[in-house]
């Protein structure tokens, strides 16, 4: 009976989330800044009205950082202000109580390490105010006293103020009052008042020296003026939201800061939201929320929470581009409020950042540029970069809500070989496990597991199945067992192990920010622990928020405890040990060699090292569609370049031009996964008509001949930090015509990228950025001048794209069934010339699944460069050891002039001519079989 139970509960919750979202998010499930009560209280603070003083007489420098008091004038209570100069152009505040009633949570794990410092110097002080230099570009730090502020200064200018505003806010760790009366009037009731007094004398001494209790009274203070008592407001010891309760034991602890950039209009980031690539300004309405969160068909253009959140924003003008990364792992608000400083024509922007946190302590760090792909490398060397992909995880990856059973999976796979299409993956969801039990196979649907694994083995393609972090409450299952044994669930506050409603049934949670759970978590993924499974299987983390379907907002309880820890403080992180734990499983079971491929829904700041991430539950409508653009343009802004939507739409059912146009959109995105959900119609690529077949088919075919610049882009990606999916201001920083862009992209610097999104669009307008430049349309090779509005007339096979002159492209022509099949095959060049007739570009081969590339430096990594009309191949990695098979088979020059003839020369110095055609009116050069080795020195004549 237990199977058909587990089926009939499984149902059930699927029917109850279909009845709940079929139209569109509940957004009564989850609350509004009014509703969290942190959150209202740090909006109720009025800017101007600081109460920090800093303390200049408590200034102490060292050779890594200056420490410094500030002290708040209403309640005595006393902060410890440090500030580190970072090597790479960047700065670090951390504020935290002096001396608070117990420590305070600080995120681990997420920096690389301890990120180095330089040493300041001391410029001047006096009563008012300390200068410091940061020893780079006339940088200074100024911290004026009272109110406190402090401004990071470059020369005459100010990059950066924090408090400017005066809305620091720091709740201190505090006894609740009702505690304090309770022992008191228990100890002696007739001696109250005397007894009163003692403990407010005693509490106000401990205030002054950084405690954190909370008194009756308070005498003056040493400026006689006297110490406000500080108000208990709803929502600070408990809160009620629906029908659950937080206990909050340790009451109010929220945290906020202010932050102004002088000259700024355009701020990114902060994923995730379903809304625009600019940040909006949040006055008058709510703040942008951080804190990850299972939302069941989200809308667009709106400001909730999702399933990520990374405290991250990068400020841009024509003159710098500068990032805030707010280290903060509890619920948090942003709020973004433009203004002027300065009146008639000489006004100018001014952009302001509040960061409200629930709890923990504020740690920031400014990264000060100055150019954008500075910002990109300073968050990179604090956080990490991409993690450098397996060339099949950018094939294409065929995906429902679920698969039958192995006949079904066979049948699709036969399907893409039968109207050749390429496919890289193919993806289990929930389905295919033993009621629920994670890292099983259903006994009657899925009894063989490793014949289909072997049978997609040996055509070289792939498989990913769904290892989600609840786990089913069942004395039968043995990963629970060994969970409960060990004492690896969370724990609810009462001390028992924290039980949840998911996908399961009743389920527990495994605590993943111990590392022992971690470890052992990885243990599973071994060939002999997770049974059926094979080298090519591989593992997509869902519900990772974590999902708690009876909890409060759909999550865990904020006051669960994970070991000393409680739920709020570590919210937001929980998605990345998840992700982090299970990658390092898929390492493990290789022996450490081969990459591994992990798709989590839930990020955090950092979740970049540990493989993909895609927008979760959209639907299947043109607004969804659009929405993919900003929302992985956000994510590779702030270091999390493997992103994708699910082509289609998750909910609901597309129209075949709406599918096509998915197709042609997500083939040209990092991430490319065509996903659905249980209750839609097939969707498979040849389920529509042939017609729309072939256009699917050529959509999927483009990916695959640019797979060998997508593994470049993420090489570099890698080795740098540089998103790979990139807004148009990213290369063009000095025009304010790309600030806003968010409907094209570029892949790299060198494609430009313009998806057909509208619903029977006969045409679109895309920019071409680039005053002086020129524009080659890939499929056409016309050629186009930059800095431009170009209107395009499409039809449905059109998918806008465009080469930069001065660009070389390697791709691969010859598409075969999966890239596996294509590792060995020639390259064909794609040579855009600029304007002065020069290209550069490169090329990037490995064994394309193992870290032999890095620890072993076996790979190939070359320079390609055209100029003087000769095109040559050099060696960028000389101590690298490999050996490759491809060849280059074709070179395609786009403004190219008719030659009289072509050679080849090669390192050895011999000399062949070679054939080529010429197009005087598109005026494309061709050079066939040139057949030289594509990891050799080789140099082309055109003469």
């Amino acid at each position: 009976m237990a199977p058909s139970i587990d089926r009939m509960v499984s149902i059930m919750i699927a029917l109850l989330f279909l009845c709940l979202g079929a139209e569109a998010v509940d957004r009564s499930n989850f609350k509004t800044c009014d509703q969290s009560s942190f959150c209202k209280r740090q909006r109720e603070l009025m800017p101007g009205q600081s109460p920090y003083r800093a303390l200049l007489d408590t200034l102490e420098l060292s050779d890594s950082r200056i420490t410094l008091q500030l002290i708040n004038d209403n309640n005595k209570v006393r902060l410890l202000l440090e500030l580190y100069r970072l090597q790479g152009n960047m700065t670090r505040i951390k504020i935290n109580e002096l001396k608070p009633l117990k420590p305070r949570y600080e995120v681990p794990d997420v920096l690389l390490n301890d990120p180095p410092t330089e040493p300041m110097t001391l410029v001047a002080q006096d009563v008012n105010s300390v200068v410091l230099s940061l020893g780079v570009d006339e940088q200074r730090v100024i911290v004026n006293a009272r109110p406190f502020r402090l401004d990071i200064v470059e020369g005459p200018k100010v990059l950066l103020s924090l408090n400017s505003r005066g809305l620091l806010a720091f709740e201190h760790l505090r006894l609740r009052k009702d505690t304090i009366s309770h022992k008191i009037t228990s100890t002696v009731g007739s001696m109250w008042d005397s007894i009163k007094s003692v403990f407010s004398s005693k509490h106000d001494t401990d205030a002054e020296d950084g405690g954190g209790s909370d008194n009756a009274e308070l005498p003056d203070d040493e400026d006689g003026q006297t110490v406000k008592e500080e108000e208990d407001k709803p929502g600070m010891w408990e809160e009620t939201f629906k029908t659950h309760s937080d206990s909050k034991p340790n009451g109010p602890t929220s945290i906020s800061l202010d932050f102004s950039f002088p000259g700024v209009e355009h701020l990114y980031g902060i994923p995730e939201h379903a809304d625009t690539l600019k940040l909006k300004n949040t006055d008058g309405g709510e703040p942008y929320r951080l804190y990850n969160l299972d939302v069941f068909q989200y809308e667009l253009n709106n400001l909730m929470a999702l399933y990520g959140a990374v405290p991250v924003i990068i400020s841009h003008n024509t003159e710098r581009t500068m990032g805030v990364f707010w280290l903060n792992a509890a619920e948090s608000w942003v709020d973004i409020s433009s203004s002027t400083s300065g009146k008639g024509s000489n006004e100018a922007p001014q952009t302001d950042v509040r960061w409200i946190s629930e709890s923990g302590i504020i740690d920031v760090f400014f990264m000060s540029g100055p150019r954008p792909n500075d910002v990109f490398a300073q968050y990179a060397s604090l956080t990490g970069t991409q993690a450098f992909p397996a060339l099949a995880t950018l094939g294409y990856h065929q995906c429902r809500w679920n698969y039958n059973d192995q006949e079904d999976v066979k049948a699709v796979d036969e399907g893409f070989d039968e109207h050749d299409i390429p496919y890289d993956f193919i993806w289990l969801d929930i389905e295919h496990t033993d009621g629920k039990r994670y890292f099983t196979w259903d006994p009657n649907k899925f009894s063989q597991p490793k014949e289909m694994l072997q049978g997609l083995m040996d055509k070289r393609r792939k498989m990913v199945a769904i290892v989600d972090p609840h786990i089913k409450v069942d004395s039968g299952y043995s990963i629970h067992n060994e969970i409960r044994s060990k004492g690896f669930y969370v724990k609810n506050k009462d001390g028992g192990d924290y039980e949840g409603w998911c996908w399961p049934g009743n389920s527990g949670y495994p605590d993943f920010t111990n590392p022992e759970m971690r470890a052992w978590w990885a243990s599973k993924f071994a060939y002999d622990q997770y049974t059926g499974s094979m080298e090519n299987l591989f593992t997509w983390n869902d519900m990772n928020e974590p999902s708690v379907f009876n909890g409060p907002e759909v999550t865990m309880h904020k006051d669960a405890m994970h070991g000393n820890w409680e739920h709020r403080d570590v919210h937001n992180i929980y998605g990345i040990y998840v992700q982090r734990a299970t990658a390092e499983g898929q390492i493990q079971r290789s022996g450490g060699t081969e990459r591994p491929f992990v798709l989590t829904r839930a990020f955090f700041a950092g979740s970049q090292r540990y493989g993909a991430v895609w927008t979760g539950d959209n639907a299947a409508e043109w607004g969804h569609l659009k929405i993919s653009i900003p929302m992985c343009l956000s994510l590779g802004l702030v270091g999390i370049s493997f992103c994708g939507a699910d082509v289609g739409g998750f909910f609901k059912h597309p129209s075949t031009e709406l599918l096509v146009r998915w197709y042609q959109a997500g083939a040209y995105q990092p991430f490319f996964r065509a996903h659905a959900h249980l209750d839609t119609p097939r969707r498979e690529p040849w389920l529509f008509g042939p017609d729309n077949t072939a256009l699917i088919r050529e959509a999927i075919r483009q990916r695959y001949t640019l797979l060998p610049y997508w593994y470049q882009l993420f090489y570099n990606a890698y080795r740098t930090g540089q998103p790979v999916m990139r807004p148009l201001w990213v290369e063009y920083p000095e025009d304010p015509d790309t600030f806003a862009i968010e409907d094209e992209y570029l892949l790299g610097k060198d494609l430009l990228v313009h998806p057909v999104t509208e619903e029977g669009a006969k045409g679109v307008t895309a920019f071409l950025p680039g005053k002086g430049e020129v524009w080659y349309d890939v499929h056409t090779f016309q050629k186009h001048k930059g800095a431009q509005n170009l209107y395009i007339p499409v039809t449905m096979s059109s998918i806008p794209v465009f080469q930069r002159g001065g660009s070389i492209i390697s791709r691969k022509d010859r598409v075969r069934r999966s890239s596996a099949c294509m590792e060995n095959d020639p390259y064909t060049l794609y040579v855009a010339l600029s304007p002065q007739g020069t290209a550069e570009g490169e090329i990037y081969i490995d064994d394309f699944h193992t870290f032999k590339f890095e620890t072993d430096k076996q790979f190939i990594h070359r320079r390609l460069h055209f100029s003087d009309n000769a095109l040559s191949s050099s060696n960028l990695a000389p101590d690298s050891q490999f050996t490759t098979a491809s060849w280059i088979e074709k070179v395609v020059i786009m403004g190219a002039s008719r030659p009289t003839s072509v050679s080849l020369t090669t390192a050895d110095g011999t000399k062949t001519a070679l054939e080529f055609e010429f197009d005087s009116a598109a005026s494309v050069l061709t050079l066939r079989k040139p057949g030289v080795n594509a990891g050799a020195d080789w140099t082309v004549f055109l003469v």
